[in-house]
């Protein structure tokens, strides 16, 4: 969640009146934010830098609140305190409004078609006789960097640059140039550059360092001129310096060059709608003229309202209320959408302002509504229905054979899920093309290029590591890898592996064999093919030649072991033999995940469960449970509770459970639930407490009925 800083006199100041730390946190947990620190900037300092950097720092309090991610419109002061009385009814939610020139054509920027490999999109707007005063500029300034760093993604989606209009002359051209051809003096300098020596330049500037990767491997550089060939700005890099706003600006222009037009129409709006109150006519943005390559024109910004129509029913239902249609709309419009009831039945129509976007389905109408409401207020329901939680079945089996694996005598290790480009393909001996990476679009190192597709040279970079320990070195990983797979919706998927190393003075081939041996031992799969696993040679460039098996399962190829190759080996710095198996565990899934892995049984045995004998006793306080009368009843007293007896599985669930001839069918929805949850008691059960209260009788005992407190 980003984290917007406030200076608490400030705030308090625009808001009208003073609260106590404790009262303002109260409000923001209303509004749905939370006061996460009382700070000040000398505190800051002082704490992150020491004591002698924080002297002469200032001591203002500040409130540090956090904000949702996307809630745009409450990054900055003005939007924080505008949301803010309106939810306190102190002030009615603004109207904005995109006016035209009071006199001449508006601001023009004209795109050319050199941008559209760049970045292709650009919006403007203008923001006309606005009074900045050091505080408003401090806080212009502070939402553009709340914005870069939040829906623009650090510039990569839309760079924002502000200028002083009356410094420069329109009709302003956004074009893009080799950057040998670009010239002019940016933001804070005192001498003109080129475009690449920019770039050098800002290679140790701590703040733009972190965008210059977003055009550097570009052959042409995105940049705005005014019709005197004055440049505006480099983005997203830099503004010119000739441009840049001051306290004395009157009027700006915004402009927002973006690889996302949408999220640049956003970013606009955001900016505007923000900082149009300080202007002479409040909430009103002169529009400004975009014209494409291809001569199509568009006004902007667009400060689109747009209305959804809902019912009040939905949100009674969703929240867990029950309020009059009136009473919804209300507190809908607490929340800066204004709502009024139509008169069809229960439906109330939203309006959903410009500063609102990310207001995109009911459910979040419904959220606002619910957070108006307050959630401290709403009533506390017992849910209609119960859900037993159980693990992840993969994540199940996984912890399963990482107890087994360890006994064996291996060593655990965890490693990195990226990696080089070179770990996963030379140093194996593979094509970077054959193994299916997913590649990181702008790695930090070399040494986090892609995500690993195999778990080997996770484990071999680990014996590199400790290759001085005593020998042998056995090391094992069950993980995930990454590979590329069009039929998902992301493109790639996660599968899990299973990976074994061994390190000694001699290969050790009998020791990684003897390990898939146990391991599907463990797994209850039997040595025969078919039904069954087995090996047969292959060749694989990463293992020695007619020292390589394919590990096949029913008749599907699931994994590899061998010795590895010497070439492989000293790729990694590795000096000694080593044998190493690799093969996929999902394949293995169902057959031994929701049970403990046979350990006494052997490879080729098979499992024998006796039938269920039939209950010495049917007979219970809710009556016969071989009759659906006696069912019924069970499952009627089951509806609102989870074990028979108090709030845990006792005895008396045991003894109930065993007294059911049959699992119980869907329509008996509670008694289903309550029986699915005992049955996973089974291995345990001989340790569950004792029952306060007898629930089942002797086969010819007379009925008892059971009191409210469950005792007979």
């Amino acid at each position: 969640m980003p984290t917007v800083g406030v200076k608490r006199d400030l705030l308090f100041k625009a808001l009208g009146r003073t609260y106590t730390d404790e009262e303002f946190d109260e409000l923001c947990f209303e509004f749905g934010l939370e006061l996460d620190e009382i700070t000040s900037e000398k505190e800051i300092i002082s704490r992150e830098q020491g004591g002698s950097k924080a002297s002469g720092a200032s001591d203002v309090i500040l409130y540090k609140i956090d904000v949702p991610a996307n809630r745009y419109d409450l990054l900055c002061l003005e939007g924080l305190v505008r949301g803010l009385q309106v939810f306190k009814n102190k002030l009615e939610a603004p109207r904005y409004r995109r006016v035209a020139p009071v006199s001449g054509e508006p601001q023009k920027l004209i795109i050319t078609k050199e941008t559209a490999a760049v970045r292709p999109h650009a919006v403007a707007a203008v923001l006309r006789n606005i009074t900045f005063t050091q505080e408003r500029y401090d806080s212009f300034i502070e939402l553009q960097d709340k914005l870069h760093q939040n829906v623009c993604r650090k510039r990569s989606l839309v760079a924002i640059g502000t200028h002083d209009l009356d410094t420069v002359s329109g009709p302003f051209t956004y074009t893009a140039k080799p950057p040998g051809d670009i010239r002019f003096k940016p933001l804070n300098q005192t001498k003109e550059y080129t475009a690449a020596q920019l770039m050098s330049l800002y290679k140790t500037d701590s703040h733009l360092k972190h965008f210059l990767h977003i055009i550097e491997d570009k052959p042409a550089y995105p940049v705005i001129y005014d019709s005197n060939g004055v440049v505006l700005s480099m983005p997203p890099i830099i503004n010119g310096d000739h441009s840049k706003i001051s306290l004395n600006t009157k009027n700006v222009f915004v402009e927002c060059t973006a690889t996302d037009l949408t999220k640049a129409k956003i970013v606009l709006d955001m900016m505007v709608t923000m900082f149009s109150e300080y202007c002479s006519q409040p909430f009103t943005v002169e529009e400004a003229e975009v014209v494409y390559p291809d001569g199509k024109t568009c006004k902007y910004p667009e400060l689109a309202y747009r209305k959804e129509k809902l019912s009040s029913g939905f949100i009674n239902r969703k929240v867990g209320i029950n309020e009059p249609t009136e009473k919804i709309a209300q507190l809908l419009t607490k929340m800066c959408l204004r709502s009024e009831v139509t008169g069809v039945g229960d439906e109330i129509q939203v309006e959903i302002p410009p500063t609102r976007s990310d207001v995109i389905h009911a459910c979040d109408i419904m959220e606002d509504a619910a957070m108006a409401y307050g959630f401290n207020n709403i009533p506390y329901t017992t849910p209609g229905t119960y859900t037993v939680a159980n693990q992840f079945p993969l994540n199940k089996l996984t912890e399963l054979l990482r107890q087994d694996l360890a006994a064996a005598g291996f060593t655990e290790a965890l490693t990195f899920a990226l990696c080089s480009k070179e770990d996963i393909s030379d140093k194996l001996g593979k094509k970077i093309s054959e193994t299916r990476a997913v590649h990181i679009a702008n790695p930090k190192t070399a040494e986090f290029q892609v995500a690993r597709t195999t778990l080997l040279p996770g484990l071999l970079k680990t014996i590199a590591a400790n290759r001085k320990m005593p020998l042998p070195l056995k090391l094992f990983e069950i993980s995930d890898v990454v590979l590329k797979d069009e039929t998902k919706d992301v493109g790639a998927r996660n599968s899990r592996r299973f990976c074994a190393a061994y390190y000694n003075k001699s290969p050790g081939f009998e020791v990684i064999h003897g390990l898939l041996d146990r391991t599907m031992q463990l797994l209850a799969v039997k040595a025969a093919r078919g039904d069954g696993y087995h090996i047969q040679a292959s060749d694989d460039s990463t293992f020695f030649p007619g020292r390589c098996a394919e590990i096949f399962f029913r008749g599907k190829s699931v994994g590899r072991l061998g010795v590895l190759h010497p070439d492989v080996l000293g790729r990694f710095e590795l000096a000694m033999p080593c044998s190493a198996l690799e093969m996929d565990v999902e394949p293995f899934l169902g057959r031994t995940a929701e049970t403990a892995l046979a350990h006494e049984v052997a490879a080729a045995a098979a499992v024998h469960r006796p039938p269920p004998a039939r209950p010495a006793s049917t007979r219970t306080v809710f009556g016969d449970v071989s009759a659906p009368a006696g069912l019924r009843a069970l499952d009627d007293f089951l509806a609102d509770k989870s074990y028979v007896e108090g709030f845990e599985a006792t005895q008396a669930d045991a003894a109930v459970f065993d007294a059911l001839p049959a699992a119980p069918g869907p329509a008996l929805r509670h008694l289903a639930r309550w029986y699915n949850h005992i049955e996973s008691f089974r291995r345990e059960r001989g340790g569950l407490p004792a029952a306060k209260g007898r629930f089942v009788l002797d086969a010819f005992e007379e009925h008892v009925d059971v009191d409210a407190f469950n005792k007979i």
